[in-house]
């Protein structure tokens, strides 16, 4: 649930940029190019990110001329100028940033004492694009709750000392893109904001007040692998201070700034996932958004974000969007305060008028929003209306899903249903990528062993498949013949599925030689259980639940998994036909069950038709889940 603000205002915003701007067709003189790779990696990254101008506080040399604590003071200074106050009202300052200029102490304390203020509270939160949210929202508390009448909350980066040439001597000038990716994606900048009690007027804009509304954040950490870091080697086995010195660390690559890009779709969809939520249970309408302050770090993802804003039914018209990133650089958490405290500076506002800003980040995956109102000054303070509840929200827009089925594009008549069994999937997704099966996967500690585990458990539930959607279509009666017909082609075609599964077993290595010798587990043996009880009823229509939830995690969910297996066991492609299979053919299984669904629906002369796919989805997940997590469990007995 978002914090929710009564008393919080911004008075002024602030922003740094040290030096003069560097175009695209300056930076070599700042990034100087590693090897041959480097110029045409550049070549595509700055054509996709719309990136033409940004800033850096080292010169042409390399040495540093501003310290990352001087472009944070820098942004203060501007900050209190713009709103001609004194740092002596300040009593709490919050900083945010991936990084300070000393490992200790923290960086909030460097930047007081750069700036020689007075004593007060400090809070340094280490992150990356979303720190400087999380130092607003910690400076916005300490006004909220009475203990300061002012705060300020300050974001600032200087990724360029890591991308000096010099850097990479270590490795003979050589990197992995991932590395050499982010070169040519960051650069350096602050931006500050100066939070007050007592309904001040936003500073430069007479008449008029900013309420800060609310501010929510919700970390992934826990469904996703690193994305982003610094400080680990490229395939995070050790950290840097596992090496016996910093220059055997830096010749590991463990001191090279990474993203991996192949995760990075994940990060939108969880985000507007996310996004959805907040319209849905009333703290936002996106019909009364006027300026959207999205974040991105390439022009590269507008697209994604506003194609799923629409297929949510939540878009914000593109016109009310503002960035700055062209001409201001991608500044990591600083680049909200600083888009925030420009758009301040050269936009007319007006009472009523609302800001939101949307705020991804890719570390390890986190979504950080803020909505802000403007206030006609000296009218008297509204109290925050309680948010509308999804129960209470008759006209709440659906929620925005990714797998396996799109509700925005489903035929006439299944949207309400579609969008139900998204909850149900994003929360099954969720808890199967923290299961310690696939955190082993994850983390790159699956070894054959574990490969081979897995597909003992997996074979026999597999080799069920055929047999309980056969038992289903048998017991379908009147009027639903045609749809056991569609039921029983599925079931053909998955009647060998096992055994693709115990080849790729036997070319794995696998010692077990009779397919009858191999046991379901007790999450198995449940879920085998349940589908053929189930089936063995009555027109059993809630079958086609379990369908999306088995086809979906072989359509979604076994496509992430499968290049971080690969690597790994260095097998031959023949181990691997199975899940190679599954992750190509499923999308033509779901297509089928969309027309299965449609079917049972338009003969569903009773109306439970829905509810029984829902409740049968949200039993397979639990028994699936169980599944997977009974997975390691044999493998510790």
């Amino acid at each position: 649930m978002p914090v929710s603000f009564q008393r919080v205002y911004l008075e002024s915003a602030g922003y740094f940029m040290p030096g003069a701007p560097v175009s695209n067709e300056r930076m070599d003189a700042y990034i100087a190019p590693l090897n041959r790779m480097s110029e045409r990696i550049k070549r595509r990254i700055l054509a996709e990110n719309g990136i033409r101008e940004r800033y850096y506080a080292i010169d042409a040399e390399g040495r540093t001329v501003h310290t990352n604590a001087q472009l944070a003071s820098g942004a203060i200074r501007h900050c209190l100028q713009q709103g001609a106050a004194e740092i002596s009202r300040v009593s709490l300052l919050a900083s945010g940033s991936s990084g300070g200029d000393a490992l200790m102490p923290g960086f909030a304390n460097m930047i007081q004492g750069e700036l020689a203020a007075p004593p007060m509270e400090t809070l340094s939160v280490h992150g990356i694009c979303a720190a400087g949210v999380s130092a607003i929202q910690s400076a916005a508390q300490g006004v909220e709750l009475g203990a300061h009448r002012s705060a300020l909350a300050v974001a600032s980066e200087m990724p360029s000392r890591l991308f000096k040439r010099s850097r990479f001597a270590a490795r003979g000038y050589d990197t992995d893109f991932d590395s050499h990716f982010l070169r040519w994606m960051l650069s350096d900048g602050a931006g500050a904001l100066l939070l007050s009690d007592g309904a001040p007027a936003l500073a430069g804009a007479p008449g008029v007040r900013l309420r800060l509304k609310w501010i929510h954040q919700r970390a992934f950490s826990g469904d996703y692998p690193v994305c982003m870091q610094l400080g680990l080697t490229e395939d995070r086995s050790r950290g840097h201070l596992d090496f016996g010195s910093w220059g055997e660390a830096e010749a590991a690559g463990a001191l090279s700034l990474r993203q991996d890009i192949r995760l990075l779709p994940h990060l939108f969809d969880i985000g507007i996932h996310e996004y959805a939520g907040l319209v849905r249970e009333g703290w936002l309408d996106p019909a009364r958004v006027d300026h959207f302050l999205c974040h991105y770090s390439s022009e590269k993802f507008i697209p994604v974000v506003d194609g799923l804003m629409h297929k949510a039914g939540l878009a914000i018209p593109r016109e009310r969007w503002y960035s700055n990133l062209a001409w201001r650089g991608n500044t990591g958490a600083a680049s909200i305060m600083i888009m925030l405290a420009e758009f301040l500076q050269t936009k007319t506002l007006k009472p009523g008028e609302q800001i939101f800003c949307y705020v991804p980040e890719s570390g390890r995956f986190m979504a950080a929003y803020m909505l802000f109102e403007v206030e006609e000054a000296g009218a008297a303070a509204a109290a925050a209306p309680a948010p509308v509840r999804a129960e209470a929200a008759a006209e709440a827009p659906t929620e925005v899903i990714a797998p396996p089925h799109d509700p925005a594009a489903a035929p006439e008549g299944l949207g309400e249903l579609l969008t139900e069994l998204a909850a149900i999937w994003h929360d099954y997704r969720s808890r199967v990528w923290r299961t310690p099966l696939v955190r082993q996967i994850r983390e790159r500690r699956f070894a054959l062993a574990d490969y081979l585990n897995w597909m003992e458990n997996w074979i026999p539930q597999v080799r069920e498949g055929s047999k309980w959607m056969r038992e289903g279509a048998a017991s379908l009666a009147e009027p639903y013949q045609a749809l056991a017909a569609l039921i029983g082609v599925h079931a053909g075609e998955e009647q060998d599925d096992f055994m693709i599964l115990f080849n790729d077993y036997r070319k794995a290595g696998g010692s077990i030689a009779v397919i009858d010798a191999l046991r379901r587990n007790p999450g198995g043996e449940a879920l085998n259980a349940y589908l053929h009880g189930l089936a063995a009823t009555r027109n059993p229509i809630g079958l086609l639940g379990a369908i999306y939830i088995i086809e979906g995690t072989g359509q979604r969910i076994v496509p992430a998994l499968l290049p971080l297996i690969k690597p790994g066991l260095k097998l031959p492609p023949e181990a691997f036909r199975f899940l190679e299979y599954h992750g190509h053919n499923d999308e033509n299984h779901l297509n089928r069950w969309l027309a299965a669904v449609e079917m049972a629906m338009a003969l569903d002369g009773e109306g439970r038709a829905a509810r029984q796919i829902v409740d049968t989805a949200r039993h397979t997940a639990a028994l699936y889940l169980m599944q997977f997590e009974h997975v390691t469990e044999r493998m510790q007995a």
